[in-house]
């Protein structure tokens, strides 16, 4: 079976009768394709900047999640300490940190 049609998806903006005369005569056929230059970056350029920012950030806020979690603690388990010992005196200056419960 021989194709007399133009391919619709190589060069849509062939005339039937151009593609045919073409066909028949054995005359080369030229297709230009015009294009333009992207003036934009592609968008993939953009993308391992935004993946190492995000990391950076989720680096920093388990840093300071971390740190706050140590700070609390760092300050319970000198309250336990506090609580356990009663007063303290340095020097024979004495505080008492905690009221009695009793």
């Amino acid at each position: 079976m021989r194709r007399t049609d133009p391919p619709g998806t190589l060069a849509p903006h062939i005339p039937a009768d151009a593609y045919r005369r073409a066909q028949t005569t054995g005359q080369p056929l030229v297709i230009v394709i015009h294009t333009t230059d992207p003036h934009g970056r592609p968008l993939a350029a953009y993308l391992y900047p935004l993946a190492v920012a995000t990391a950076g950030a989720v680096g920093v806020f388990a840093t300071v999640a971390a740190l706050l979690a140590l700070l609390d603690f760092a300050v319970h388990t000198a309250v336990s300490i506090a609580a356990a010992t009663g007063p303290v005196s340095v020097g024979g200056i004495t505080l008492k940190l905690f009221g009695s419960k009793r």
